[in-house]
């Protein structure tokens, strides 16, 4: 496809993804192709990544696994670009739905809002079973504003790697490029922690996708600070930004402390701070340790429209640059 192809395309997925999200009917009756990727993930582990194995071996083992899974991914690509281009109009309408797919913005939204809408119908019992729906932290361990600092962190963590970053790719890289960060970022979530049995074989993946979520991070800030500006004003997309910079270096994460300092500042909160998953203790810094302490239901439902208004202007920015190249 041409440029001004793959930028419509894209402007028509942002559009189908806000409005239909991920149709659970579908899901239900054929695997999604995440489920794909991820069964495929699990075998190149099951095979590659033995206990009997030193260090250095495993760790070579995953440099060739996830080589190999994006090799397969771009492939993948590739064959089904081909196979659309044969179809005209009609293939254009069937590579905005692929696209669609691996977009996040109404089943993100929708996950999130829910955590809320727990807490206030269900109380700290409801709000944790929803949020542990969306992070791996446990949620035992979460009063009401850890539930709620978590479901904000996850909405803008995601806004990142989950809505920007798979359009960037796509919009530069075609359906080859965006089938691979997909593949890259399952593998991530999957593999690529610092556990005994990952810290080794999921290096490669984890440092592959710091760099493939550089760029989105960072875009991330503004698009979020923009967000801000249209449903609170100016003076909390200032915050967005000014804390972003301060502390968007604090996480573990390379990228993913940017959007959710940016967030963080947008709602005036904290977030991040020490928190356990599966039973250990990550002790972090707070991100806006000046911002209130307290995070609630209210926040959360915030958030959710600072994140809709920021994917608005996103989907603005698409459109603005499909016009340039008309």
């Amino acid at each position: 496809m041409t440029i001004d192809e793959n930028l419509l395309v894209l402007l028509l997925a942002l559009l189908l993804d806000r409005i239909a999200g991920d149709p659970q009917w579908l899901w239900s009756r054929v695997p999604h192709p995440v489920a794909i990727f991820g069964a495929a993930i699990s075998y190149a582990d099951q095979q590659l990544n033995p206990s009997s194995l030193t260090g250095s071996q495993r760790r070579m083992n995953g440099v060739a696994a996830i080589l190999a899974l994006l090799l397969l991914a771009v492939a993948g690509g590739l064959v089904f670009d081909r196979f659309f281009a044969l179809f005209g109009l009609a293939g254009i309408l069937l590579e905005t739905g692929l696209v669609a797919i691996f977009l996040a913005q109404k089943s993100l939204a929708d996950h999130v809002a829910a955590v809320a809408t727990a807490l206030r119908g269900e109380g700290l019992a409801g709000g944790r079973a929803a949020v542990s729906r969306i992070v791996g932290r446990d949620p035992e361990t979460l009063d009401e504003p850890a539930v709620c600092r978590a479901a904000i962190e996850s909405l803008a963590e995601n806004f990142s790697d989950g809505v920007v970053a798979p359009a960037l790719c796509y919009a530069v890289f075609g359906l080859p490029g965006l089938l691979a960060y997909k593949m890259l970022n399952t593998a991530d979530s999957m593999i690529g922690h610092r556990s005994e049995k990952y810290i080794d074989f999921g290096w490669a993946a984890a440092r592959l996708d710091d760099i493939a979520n550089w760029p989105a991070a960072r875009l991330s800030i503004l698009l979020i600070a923009a967000g801000a500006w249209i449903k609170r004003g100016t003076s909390a997309s200032r915050e967005a930004v000014r804390v972003a910079m301060r502390d968007g270096g604090l996480h573990r994460s390379p990228n993913s402390g940017r959007p959710e300092a940016a967030m963080a500042g947008a709602l005036n909160v904290q977030l991040a701070g020490p928190r356990v998953y599966g039973g250990v203790i990550v002790a972090e810094p707070m991100i806006n340790n000046p911002g209130r302490d307290m995070a609630t239901a209210a926040d959360i439902e915030d958030g959710v429209s600072v994140f809709y208004a920021s994917c608005m202007v996103f989907t603005g920015i698409i459109f603005g640059l499909f016009l340039c190249f008309l």
